[in-house]
């Protein structure tokens, strides 16, 4: 689908004032370390849906925090932002860091397998000389 520039600029808007109300304005400690990765904004702005990644573990404590406080966070956004409505808030949990997080170990596992392969057929080559 594509995007206009008015799109992704409402998507970022809407990611930048969601991100600073949970840095400033929100005290639950379940939502601290907790990063926006990212928003879809409907095309009349009245849904919002909200990803973010924390750590693994804390997944279902952030959920349940975003579900307290959703309503809190939507009345701000509506102060902070000069849209005609405050968007109803869904929150995501986004796996992509975590599934980026797994490709690098395992890509740098591989690696450190194939120079120690690559090390073995040296050595045993420097032997037979």
């Amino acid at each position: 689908m594509k995007q206009s520039a008015s799109n992704r600029k409402v998507k970022e808007q809407a990611r930048e004032v969601i991100a600073s109300i949970l840095l400033f304005d929100v005290s639950d400690p379940r939502l601290h370390l907790v990063t926006i990765t990212g928003c879809e904004v409907s095309y009349d702005r009245s849904v919002c849906n909200v990803y973010y990644t924390t750590d693994p573990e804390r997944y279902a404590g952030a959920q349940a925090a975003f579900e307290a406080a959703s309503g809190h966070i939507r009345s701000l956004m509506a102060k902070k932002l000069s849209w005609r409505v405050a968007p109803e808030l869904r929150f995501y949990v986004d796996t992509s860091v975590d599934q980026a997080e797994a490709i690098s170990q395992a890509l740098n596992s591989e690696r450190e397998h194939q120079e120690k392969r690559i090390e073995e057929e040296t050595i045993g080559e420097d032997r037979e000389y």
